[in-house]
């Protein structure tokens, strides 16, 4: 009988390399674009930081080493976010730029749906200001 290996994302974006090109990517494009605004804001001056955090809450988010808890425990990431104002307008922001970095660094078009979709998901539980939609 033969087991069927299971892949995790972090395997098939590439690994340690690809994760960091992804994020590096993700936060140029929050930088660079005008419609991202509220978002950026949101970060210091400098992205260094969160850059690196992220690099390493994504290597354990898509199934590779846990660097982030190693370093700082649980994400507990709603609880780190709620100093911060994020509605309907940051998340769509926020996932209009990781969606534009996974165009470009994630070549798997189902790879790049299950990691949007799952951004997705994550980036709405991130909301923390009560709206009315539509």
């Amino acid at each position: 009988m033969q087991t069927e290996v299971v892949t995790t994302h972090y395997d098939r974006i590439g690994g340690a390399d690809n994760v960091r090109r992804l994020v590096h990517r993700f936060y140029e494009i929050m930088d660079e674009l005008p419609e991202a605004w509220e978002t950026r804001k949101l970060h210091g001056e400098s992205l260094a930081m969160s850059e690196e955090k992220l690099v390493k809450f994504l290597s354990g988010w898509m199934g590779g080493p846990q660097l982030y808890i190693q370093e700082y425990g649980h994400p507990r990431l709603r609880g780190r976010h709620l100093p911060f104002s994020i509605g309907i307008l940051e998340r769509d922001q926020w996932l209009m730029c990781m969606d534009c970095a996974l165009q470009e660094v994630v070549e798997d078009d189902d790879l790049r749906r299950e990691l949007s979709d799952a951004f997705a998901r994550v980036a709405d539980h991130m909301r923390n200001r009560a709206e009315s939609i539509g």
